[in-house]
């Protein structure tokens, strides 16, 4: 991994183009499993996992109870979800690091356009059964996570220095599984489709960051040096 003057923005790891497009390429391929098997060989477990989740929020999702942080996870991972990369957007533009914000945009909006949306549209997989909250056509993979993750590796790439990058990531690795979770507690989601929306965000982010790494790179210099509006 090079080492800049600075430690931010984060240096992708040495393999991030080919391991991106390993699990791009395996999301494309369950993709395209998914649109030939109407019932592929992982559905029984997506169905055991969904009864399972079914019986627990009887009094949960259904009834409202304890069910509130799986809404607030909805709306976070829906267009609302939007608010907080767009917010850092800004943030970082007005400092004058707008590489980052190119990267950070890239990341968190157009992918969601050029990437989710044509998978969901090749898959074409119905959602569970009487899900709790309003969804559109398309359960794979999760957009929601999808987001998450693309959230949190951008995050950790354009914010935290190594050290606080750390904790960083395990605090994300416990949002995404939250998310992943509030999917299938609303019955959303198909389990499948919430790790598909892991291996799709990761895989997304890594080719991302690799493409922007030389932008990145020259902003980690320019900050080193405190020459970011030169």
């Amino acid at each position: 991994m090079p080492t800049y003057g600075h430690p931010l923005p984060a240096a992708p790891p040495r393999h991030a183009l080919v391991c991106g497009v390993g699990l791009l390429l395996v999301s494309l391929l369950v993709a395209l499993w998914l649109r030939v098997s109407p019932r592929p060989a992982f559905q029984g477990l997506d169905d055991r996992w969904a009864a399972s989740v079914n019986g627990s929020s009887a009094g949960g999702a259904r009834g409202g109870g304890d069910a509130g942080w799986t809404i607030v996870l909805d709306r976070l991972g829906g267009p609302f979800g939007l608010v907080l990369p767009l917010a850092l957007v800004g943030c970082l533009c007005v400092y004058g690091r707008w590489r980052s914000a190119l990267f950070v945009l890239a990341a968190a909006v157009g992918a969601n356009v050029l990437v989710v949306l044509p998978l969901k549209q090749l898959a074409d997989r119905p959602r569970p059964p009487h899900p709790s909250v309003l969804v559109n056509d398309g359960s794979y993979p999760s957009g929601q996570v999808f987001s998450a993750v693309i959230l949190v590796l951008v995050v950790a790439v354009v914010v935290f220095p190594p050290r606080a990058r750390r904790w960083w990531w395990a605090a994300g690795a416990a949002y995404v599984v939250a998310m992943m979770g509030s999917r299938t507690w609303l019955h959303a989601q198909w389990l499948s489709d919430t790790f598909a929306g892991v291996l799709l965000g990761v895989g997304t982010g890594l080719v991302l960051w690799r493409a922007f790494d030389p932008l990145l790179r020259t902003e980690a210099e320019r900050m080193a040096s405190d020459s970011l509006w030169l």
